[in-house]
């Protein structure tokens, strides 16, 4: 069989590496930006789609299917995200001879409806949360919103992501909740249609990872947690679900299968629910009908492969799988690396891959290898660090190990946060709710650049004693551990922000060191902190970098494509003023005037790429 898989990044990769152990060919789809990308290297052929625009590449069905037709492929895999939950798209593949790697489009459809999916979860005995979409019109969603009892939940009817969700705690606040969460829904869906629901106050997200055939087969493969969330995207998942009664596990896993064999399901799929923290009821949310981001955290504890699962019974086969040949084995954990500053709200993070160093024995899944470039036009994740150990205590011990001697260099990742997040007693007594980081502070840093620079220090003070501004500095390159190093002069490095840090050197926990680029990585409480090496002409000729202001000017406190420019010259603004809308690794973001006056110049246009720092809109100098 030849299979293109018509997606990109770390599940391409991991889709072509079952594929090619079974002995298929593979061929990779891209768009401009990825050209080069390890995924089309990985795969027996790449072919290009398009330019960075979605709707002209990885979200065209017509450029796809022309890439089948170019390559011969037979079967088409759509990986997550992206078409791999278009019903249209899954037709158009069988329509087109092919054997379309997922559910039958009629359960895509079916499931891809909130409102439907509901009614469908209460014919198969699945607890669905009181609620109501009889209908839309805003009187009676208020009134159904008053007889469920506040506070509630308005979100969309199709689409996910966390998309077109608002809370109302009390009735004054319903009428603001539902115009912004229809708004958004039609936005991000084209669907304005709205669900009213009792809203969980210590709600944990709970889902069970289900397969199914054409022939009436229906297996569950245990639970996942996937509570740790912010704004409403999943970070920590793990597997099985900790502290949950025994009765709401069993209740979970067969109200699944139920669903699952109510609408004849033949894939893989994920049958989601909300459970009470408190008393251990649970409630269907959605079935996810394509393979899940966590899905490793399962074939970790179970010991199957469900790509594998995924090919056997695409195209009618049978999966040749039942409930009795599952058993489950120790505990695992998945972090998912996203392109993030934690410390910055979280904000986009580009550039590209200088160091890569992951520890020995953990499951690396990455779309990423050295050199790759980091752009604006995809989601932020990155990589995710898979561990698996004989209970839930050794696996927390052991992703605190990989996190503390990963190396990232160049780019800003979440890998501190993530150290800090698995020391919190909440993660690790396994009572965490889908509101947990939103009431918890967070630090202002994960692992000081200060700590860091020493340890950058100390790495190089044990390389060499002649400092860092010779060439025998750079003798000594890939990992190692420190030790003390007595008599030797200060160091001085720049971080990425440009801060310059004279520092004494002491030892740390891993680092390594880019001879070409003179650059160092250090990893600091989890976070790989990367510095330039200066000689010693530059070590009191610091530059003054890191400040995104610039007076009378509105900058891109990051790299990103501007989606939308809201003032025009001549224009008064004042402070809180909307200027410019920016997209991310598919988020927006709205920029702001931060003080009244005048707009003189407007020096971008939508579609157009910025750079940091980049000056997008001035101002009239105030008399």
């Amino acid at each position: 069989m030849r299979l293109l898989i018509a997606n990109r990044g770390e599940i391409a990769r991991r889709v072509i590496r079952t594929a090619r152990r079974l002995g298929h060919e593979t061929v990779a789809v891209f768009a401009e930006p990825d050209r080069g990308a390890p995924f089309t290297i990985d795969a027996d052929r790449a072919v290009c789609i398009g330019p960075a625009a979605l709707a002209e590449s990885y979200l065209s069905t017509e450029r796809i299917l022309a890439a089948v037709a170019e390559t011969g492929a037979d079967a088409v895999h759509p990986g997550y995200g992206f078409l791999s939950e278009n019903a249209g798209f899954a037709q158009a593949v069988i329509d087109a001879g092919l054997i379309w790697v997922g559910p039958k489009p009629e359960a895509i459809a079916t499931m891809g409806s909130k409102i439907e999916a509901r009614r469908l979860a209460a014919e198969a005995r699945v607890p669905i949360i009181p609620g109501f979409s009889d209908s839309q019109e805003p009187a009676d969603l208020a009134a159904a919103a008053e007889r469920i009892g506040y506070p509630i939940l308005v979100k969309a009817a199709a689409g996910g992501g966390g998309k077109g969700i608002r809370i109302a705690n009390l009735a004054g606040d319903f009428d603001n909740a539902l115009t912004e969460a229809v708004s958004e829904a039609e936005r991000n869906f084209g669907d304005g249609r709205v669900i009213v629901e009792r809203f969980i106050t210590r709600p944990r997200h709970v889902e069970v990872q289900i397969v199914g055939d054409s022939h009436g087969a229906a297996v569950d493969l245990g639970t996942r947690e996937c509570s740790v969330q912010r704004r409403y995207q999943k970070l920590l998942e793990e597997a099985p679900a900790p502290n949950l009664p025994e009765s709401t596990t069993t209740g979970l896993r067969e109200s699944a299968v139920r669903l699952t064999e109510s609408i004849d399901y033949d894939s893989t799929g994920t049958v989601e629910f909300v459970v009470d923290d408190e008393t251990g009821d649970y409630f269907f949310l959605e079935m996810n009908t394509r393979l899940q981001v966590e899905h490793p955290v399962t074939e970790e504890i179970t010991g199957l492969d469900l790509v594998e699962l995924q090919l056997r019974v695409a195209g009618g086969g049978e999966l040749g799988l039942t409930t009795g040949d599952v058993t489950f084995t120790g505990h695992a954990f998945e972090a998912r690396i996203n392109a993030e500053d934690a410390t910055n709200d979280f904000a986009p993070q580009l550039g590209r891959i200088t160091v890569l160093s992951v520890p020995d024995g953990v499951r690396w899944e990455s779309g990423i290898e050295v050199g790759s470039q980091i752009t604006p036009h995809y989601d932020p994740m990155v990589a995710k660090l898979v561990v698996h150990s004989v209970n839930r205590d050794a696996a927390l011990r052991e992703l605190r190990r990989a996190l503390d001697g990963l190396l990232v260099g160049g780019l800003v990742t979440n890998t501190g946060f993530h150290r800090w997040l698995i020391d919190r007693r909440e993660i690790m007594d396994g009572r965490v709710t889908t509101r947990f980081l939103d009431e918890s502070p967070l630090p202002g840093d994960y692992g000081t650049p200060e700590a860091a620079a020493r340890a950058a220090g100390a790495f190089l003070a044990d390389a060499t004693t002649s400092g860092p501004g010779s060439s025998e500095a750079w003798s000594a390159q890939g990992d190692r551990r420190f030790t003390p190093h007595v008599g030797i002069r200060t160091v001085a490095v720049r971080d990425t922000h440009g801060e310059v840090h004279e520092v004494h050197p002491v030892p740390s926990h891993s680092a390594i060191v880019d001879s070409t680029a003179r650059t160092v990585v250090v990893n600091e409480g989890g976070q790989s902190h990367t510095f330039s090496v200066l000689s010693r002409s530059e070590h009191w000729a610091p530059e003054s970098a890191g400040s995104h202001g610039h007076a009378g000017a509105v900058v891109a406190p990051f790299p990103a494509v501007v989606a939308e420019v809201l003032a025009e010259p001549g224009q008064r603004v004042d402070g809180t003023d909307p200027i410019v809308v920016i997209e991310a690794m598919k988020m927006l973001h709205t920029l702001t005037a931060g003080g009244p006056g005048v707009v003189a110049e407007v020096r971008v246009a939508p579609g157009e790429q910025v750079a940091s720092n980049q000056i997008l809109i001035t101002f009239e100098e105030s008399e």
